[in-house]
């Protein structure tokens, strides 16, 4: 056989094998490190997603707060471990529940994810995770708040145990040093400008007063924006308020149920409820992407994309590890 024919050979070999590396690669890209993949439920539920982005679509509409809560519950779940549901466990006898600790305050809207739960199951029982349910409700409670769709992956299964105990070790405190927030979120894979957009988060919902009377009684913070101080003080009138009064201020006065970049608009006019929204503004590491997302949204929502993408796949229970609980809140029973 010739040079030319050897050669020939060759080229074809080395074509079909670069052929078969590329789609080997490409379907190992819808895997993640964590063992999620993209559309997991494409054949044993494939109207999940569906399904959850219609629930939340119809209880959004009912119930417009309830978005709120379910972009604070991928971070309250997410960020403490695992990304397995454990947030939604009730307490037993032998079992804090990590929505009652204090760290957990103002957490509420539970029963909305036992009702998308409900219909998932409605449709493929014991199949769907609370855990996706969990993580999509976030995503697609997002967009209906105008933000950014954001792909995830899925395939969690839930855990079998709450980390009530755990929780001060995890989630930074809103009083909290911006050196330890960074840090926090550093440890689970989450860089400087992923932490600034996360907490644009704050952009939605409201504050309790239980929260920021500190910033404002016995006297007032002299950092806060003078006119704001009449709104929060007409909102927070009692110095030491009652927690389960529904006393509370908006994140954001201008666009209060609208998931957009004013939040570091507000922070840099010294506008900002919490110590941590201050210092975002303020601290040299976290200030230069703070003047930046003020001023394009769409690298807000580039960044707060890549950093809930982080955070939904934040060392989940795949494969045969945990289960998939029958109601969200209470663990199966072991027979």
């Amino acid at each position: 056989m010739g040079s030319k024919a050897h050669l020939l050979i060759f080229i074809i070999s080395a074509t079909i094998s670069s052929t078969a590396f590329c789609a080997h690669n490409e379907e190992n890209s819808q895997k993640s490190s964590s063992g999620l993949v993209m559309n997991y439920y494409k054949d044993s539920c494939p109207q999940a997603e569906d399904v959850i982005r219609e629930q939340v679509k119809l209880l959004y509409k009912r119930h417009k707060n309830t978005a709120f809560s379910w972009l604070r519950n991928i971070f309250h779940d997410c960020a403490v471990e695992s990304c397995d549901a454990s947030l939604l466990l009730d307490s037993t006898r032998r079992m804090m529940s990590e929505k009652e600790m204090d760290r957990s305050f103002g957490l509420r809207n539970f029963r909305y994810l036992d009702i998308i739960k409900e219909a998932v199951e409605r449709e493929c029982p014991d199949v769907v995770s609370c855990a996706d349910i969990l993580v999509l409700s976030a995503r697609d409670g997002i967009v209906e708040l105008g933000g950014p769709y954001i792909p995830l992956k899925t395939g969690r299964r839930d855990g079998r145990r709450s980390r009530a105990e755990m929780l001060e070790e995890y989630l930074p405190d809103h009083n909290e040093s911006m050196s330890v927030v960074l840090d926090r979120f550093k440890a689970i894979g989450i860089d400087t400008p992923g932490v600034v957009a996360l907490l644009g988060a704050h952009s939605v919902g409201r504050t309790h007063c239980t929260k920021l009377v500190h910033r404002l009684y016995p006297e007032v913070d002299p950092v806060l924006n003078p006119d704001h101080v009449p709104h929060m003080l007409k909102k927070c009138y009692d110095p030491i308020p009652d927690p389960k009064s529904v006393q509370y201020v908006r994140n954001d006065r201008g666009t209060p149920m609208i998931f957009d970049n004013n939040y570091y608009r507000n922070i840099l006019d010294n506008k900002g409820l919490l110590i941590v929204d201050h210092q975002l503004a303020m601290d040299e590491r976290t200030r230069p992407y703070v003047l930046k997302m003020a001023k394009k949204q769409d690298y807000f929502f580039k960044e707060f994309s890549k950093a809930i993408t982080v955070l939904s796949e934040n060392n989940p229970l795949t494969g045969s590890k945990g289960e998939i609980r029958k109601q969200c809140n209470v663990v199966n029973k072991l027979h």
